[in-house]
C-alpha cells in the first residue's frame, strides 16, 4: 500500500514506523516475517522487532506460530467496521430521518456510541423551527447522555457498562438526571425491554427526547433514532404517536442494513398460502 505524506516537518518516528509497517501488508503480501518487514522498510531488525511486539500487543498484528509470519490483527477489522457502521449507518438511514422529520416537524438526531461515548453523526430540522439543539453532527456527549446515550448503554453487556461508568461516573446534567447507577442500570434494562426510550427532560430543561434502537444484519445495535421536542407540546397521545414513529422508523433502516427480526419469522408450516 503507497501512502503520499504530506509536507509537514513535524512527526512522531516511531508511530511513522510503525504506520508503515502496517501500510506494507497488501491484497497480494498478507503475511511477512520479520525480516521481510525488516527488509522492506529498510530498519534494523531490532528496531522492527520492537514496532511489530507492540502492534501486536495492542491487537493490530498477528503471528502465526507456525510459520512465524505477521499479518494485519482483528483490532484492524474492528476499527474498519467501526468506520464502515457509522458512514453506511449515516448513508442508509438518511432518507428515512428527513420522512421522519416531514411527518413529525420536529428535530431528529441519528447517534452511535463510539469510543466510549455518545456521537451524534446526523442530524435532521426544519431551518424554521426556533428551537435550535446544540447537539450538531460530530459532537461527542458523555455516555450516559440523554435519550440517545442510554438508549446505546442499554444494549451493552453488563461488564461493559460497568466499565464505562467506572471511566464516566454518572452526574446530573438537569434536576431530573439519574445518579445512582443501581438506578440505572434498573432504567437500561427496562430499556431493553420495551425496545425505545422516553427521556423526560434528563437531558434538557423542558425537553423530552424519545429514541429507538438500529440495529444491522448481524441484530447487533449499531445507532438510534431519537427525536427531540418541547414537552409542553405533546400531550400523552401526541407523546405516544412519536414513540410509533420512531420506531416505525428505527425498525425500516434496521431492515435496510439487513437486520431480520428471527422473532417474528413463523415457520412455513404456519404460513398461511397464497
Amino acid at each position: 500500500m503507497t501512502v503520499k505524506l504530506s509536507p509537514r516537518s513535524f512527526r512522531n518516528t516511531s508511530l511513522e514506523r510503525a504506520l508503515q509497517i502496517l501500510c506494507s501488508f497488501t491484497f497480494e503480501k498478507r503475511e511477512m516475517t520479520l525480516a521481510e518487514l525488516s527488509k522492506n522498510l529498510s530498519l534494523p531488525k531490532s528496531t522492527t522487532y520492537r514496532l511489530v511486539s507492540t502492534l501486536s500487543d495492542y491487537g493490530f498484528l498477528k503471528k502465526d506460530g507456525t510459520t512465524k509470519c505477521h499479518s494485519l490483527g482483528l483490532k484492524l477489522f474492528e476499527l474498519g467496521g467501526v468506520v464502515f457502521n457509522s458512514f453506511s449507518l449515516r448513508k442508509v438511514a438518511s432518507p428515512y430521518l428527513n420522512q421522519l422529520q416531514a411527518k413529525l416537524g420536529k428535530t431528529i438526531f441519528l447517534g452511535i456510541l463510539q469510543d466510549d461515548e455518545l456521537v451524534y453523526i446526523d442530524k435532521k430540522e426544519d431551518s424554521k423551527n426556533p428551537i435550535r439543539f446544540s447537539s450538531e453532527i460530530g459532537r461527542h456527549r458523555p455516555p450516559f447522555f440523554g435519550m440517545l446515550g442510554q438508549l446505546l448503554m442499554a444494549y451493552l453487556p453488563d461488564q461493559e457498562v460497568d466499565r464505562i461508568l467506572e471511566r464516566n461516573p454518572l452526574r446530573p446534567i438537569t434536576k431530573k438526571s439519574i445518579t445512582d447507577k443501581r438506578e440505572f442500570k434498573r432504567r437500561l434494562a427496562s430499556i431493553r425491554e420495551q425496545g425505545f426510550f422516553v427521556d423526560k427532560e434528563e437531558a434538557l430543561d423542558g425537553i423530552t427526547g424519545i429514541a429507538a434502537s438500529v440495529r444491522d444484519y448481524s441484530g447487533k445495535v449499531v445507532g438510534g433514532v431519537g427525536v427531540g421536542f418541547i414537552s409542553s407540546s405533546e400531550d400523552g397521545e401526541g407523546v405516544k404517536s412519536v414513540i410509533r414513529e420512531v420506531c416505525k422508523t428505527a425498525k425500516l433502516i434496521s431492515q435496510e442494513l439487513g437486520y431480520v427480526d428471527k422473532k417474528k419469522m413463523r415457520p412455513k408450516s404456519e404460513r398461511r398460502p397464497m
